[in-house]
């Protein structure tokens, strides 16, 4: 029986077993974090700074991808109407309605609609 202590085989033999082990507890870890936790920490890996501009776009693109993949698709398109009536709003399911424009005022001579940002409290008429 040879026992090889402190050589350069040994070494490498045990980083060897180390890598594997941890590869072995990384994908064991990855397996149990939701779609959207892998989700968020693919995009926290995008956004890091570490890639130009095409490649971040690309990996936030196959993020989401992989998103949809893993969570049957991306949401449906649903059909609702605003709260006034005048407007058909297309939009994903789920999504509250958005309000009806009342932050929305006539001119005083009636020929135009002005619409006042939402941190602002329309004019008196």
């Amino acid at each position: 029986m040879i026992i090889l202590r402190n050589s350069p085989l040994t070494f490498a033999l045990g980083a060897a077993i180390a890598a594997c082990s941890l590869a072995a507890a990384g994908q064991a870890q990855a397996q149990q974090l939701t779609p959207q936790q892998r989700y968020e920490r693919q995009i926290a890996y995008c956004n890091s700074g570490n890639l130009p501009d095409p490649q971040r776009n690309a990996c936030v693109r196959d993020a989401g991808l992989l998103l949809d993949q893993s969570t049957g698709g991306p949401p449906r398109n649903a059909q609702s109407t605003s709260e006034d009536g005048r407007a058909t709003i297309i939009g994903p399911s789920g999504l509250p309605v958005p309000d009806s424009g009342s932050s929305a005022i006539t001119s005083p001579d009636g020929r135009s609609t002005i619409v006042v940002p939402a941190y602002q409290e329309p004019p008196r008429q």
